[in-house]
């Protein structure tokens, strides 16, 4: 098995250069560069307007405010607990208001307004169709809905986005989902996943939907990594065979550094790396649940330092009140990453997304390496 699809990612950082001219990078010019999202979540990204106005429209009651702005301030306070357990609290209010066709709808739409304005060329928005039939929705008009409200908010603008299928791993309809899945391929659904908490619900109990998508040629991620350690992430590897890994932190546990820098890997931080596992890695996110004690100590520095295929995600823009553009531009400011760092970690994420191979390629050659032509120059021919 091979993750490296497109180029190996070491050669492709080793042919770069930065020839941006010097000054801080801010979020503004961050946000005018391509950029790709792996790793969103649309009931985690509504704007707090909206969530006060479906509300209101749907008769729900249960909103800590309707003030928008102390809205938005609880929902970050609920995110910044520490706790995933906590901070997957927040999501009841905005799953209570996306239970009828119009209003999945409008969440869409506007998810895919926000990050075509925040310069996504290319993004996979995940969500849980069971968490929306309460009033009667069957899944597949859930999966309807929210692929015309990407269709609504992406046309005219760069955007490409598609969908991913989460099914919840304390549950037992991943099989469905799975199915649903593949029933929507054709359509913008372009894999599947599983999400909630990790702890005791581990990913081998929904082996059965992971080998129905392999069957069916389909692509997969699983959330591992995050509130729990390696034998998560082993599962989700070794025994589900996961195309990419959710957050993956953990895999640092694997990693010894010792006093002289040098960094000794176990046999699953070998594995991950040398067969090009892709991290979805969602710094800010991984803050708020405790994932990682700080920006300044999250893994992405050492596992970027050591070619790991990292790529940079939001998780969920609402409760954590980041962009794609301002998670970069935190890396920047804490990291020190500079345009070939942020172009290093674009093309990592355009490479593991699960389009097809031929789109990639062209979203690599025809938009993202000229967006980055300004500030950083290739060495190399390719």
């Amino acid at each position: 098995m091979t993750h490296d699809a497109v180029t190996h990612d070491a050669v492709t950082h080793d042919a770069v250069t930065n020839d941006a001219p010097p000054g801080p990078i801010t979020v503004d010019e961050i946000r005018r560069v391509p950029k790709v999202l792996l790793h969103d979540h649309l009931d985690g990204g509504l704007r707090p307007a909206t969530v006060v106005e479906l509300a209101d429209e749907t008769g729900y009651r249960g909103l800590p405010s309707t003030d928008v702005h102390a809205l938005s301030t609880w929902f970050r306070g609920g995110a910044h607990s520490g706790s995933l357990v906590r901070y997957l609290e927040t999501f009841s209010h905005t799953v209570a208001v996306m239970q009828a066709r119009e209003a999945i709808r409008r969440v869409a739409r506007e998810c895919a307004e926000d990050l075509a304005a925040d310069g996504v060329v290319y993004a996979e928005v995940r969500f849980a169709p069971e968490l929306h039939v309460e009033r009667g929705l069957s899944f597949d008009e859930v999966v309807e809905a929210v692929l015309d409200g990407f269709r609504a908010g992406s046309a005219g603008t760069p955007l490409r986005i598609r969908a991913l299928l989460t099914a919840m791993r304390h549950q037992a309809r991943s099989l469905e989902i799975a199915e649903l899945a593949v029933r929507w391929r054709d359509a913008g659904v372009v894999g599947f996943d599983i999400a909630g908490a990790e702890a005791g619900n581990p990913p081998t109990r929904h082996l059965d939907a992971f080998q129905y998508i392999q069957r069916a040629n389909g692509h997969y991620t699983i959330h591992a990594g995050e509130a729990f350690g390696l034998p998560s992430i082993w599962e989700a590897v070794q025994w589900c065979n996961a195309d990419r890994l959710g957050h993956g932190v953990r895999i640092v546990d694997d990693i010894t550094v010792d006093p002289d820098g040098k960094a000794i890997l176990g046999d699953l931080a070998n594995y991950v790396r040398d067969v090009r596992v892709p991290l979805e890695m969602c710094p800010t996110s991984n803050v708020h649940t405790g994932a990682a004690p700080s920006i300044e100590r999250h893994p992405i520095g050492l596992l970027r330092r050591l070619h790991f295929r990292v790529t940079v995600n939001t998780d969920n823009r609402l409760m954590s009140g980041v962009s794609l553009s301002s998670e970069f531009a935190t890396l920047v400011d804490v990291h020190g990453y500079d345009w070939s760092d942020i172009r290093w970690l674009t093309l990592n994420a355009m490479k593991s997304a699960f389009l097809p191979f031929d789109e990639r390629l062209d979203l690599i050659n025809n938009i993202i390496k000229p967006g980055y032509a300004p500030y950083v120059r290739e060495e190399l021919a390719r």
